[in-house]
């Protein structure tokens, strides 16, 4: 059971994710210099939610997903067959097969989940993809959130389980 609020608004994600990199608070991030979002690439004809690069490292490919499942203290994603999110998985293993970072980057908006994991039960196919993007080289974040009446704070990472 929740005891507090839970985001809901997607978009919400994407624009604090990237405040939290212009703010230095990702220190994964922080030699990164230029920030692109809602950029095309991929063979799939995907657009990256953002898209970051600097001097002497590789461009770096960042999916935000919003993730508002929970089972007790464990936050899930998807909360429903993703299609969309598997030929997301698809394309960042491919930038990391051409040399370039690629990151997912999950944001539990809700404050009571202390650890991630793929929702195996809703979207089998997502979770075995996501287990290969990993292998491949994919990073992952799980970032915890506060959702408050006046808005939504990014707190810490959190595991991520796979």
């Amino acid at each position: 059971m929740c005891d507090g609020w839970v985001g809901v608004n997607t978009m919400r994600t994407n624009s604090l994710v990237v405040r939290a990199i212009q703010l230095n608070d990702f220190p994964t991030f922080e030699t990164y210099h230029t920030i692109r979002t809602e950029v095309p690439y991929g063979n799939l004809r995907s657009r990256i939610d953002v898209l970051l690069s600097g001097p002497d490292v590789p461009d770096c490919y960042i999916e935000i997903k919003n993730a508002t499942l929970a089972y007790g203290e464990i936050a899930a994603f998807p909360d429903a067959v993703t299609t969309r999110g598997q030929k997301h998985l698809h394309e960042l293993i491919a930038m990391v097969g051409q040399g370039f970072r690629a990151v997912m980057v999950y944001v539990v908006q809700r404050s009571e989940c202390k650890r991630f994991q793929p929702a195996d039960t809703i979207d089998p196919t997502y979770g075995t993809l996501l287990r290969e993007a990993n292998k491949a080289g994919v990073e992952m974040i799980a970032i915890q959130t506060q959702v408050t009446y006046q808005g939504m704070n990014l707190l810490n990472p959190i595991p991520v389980e796979l």
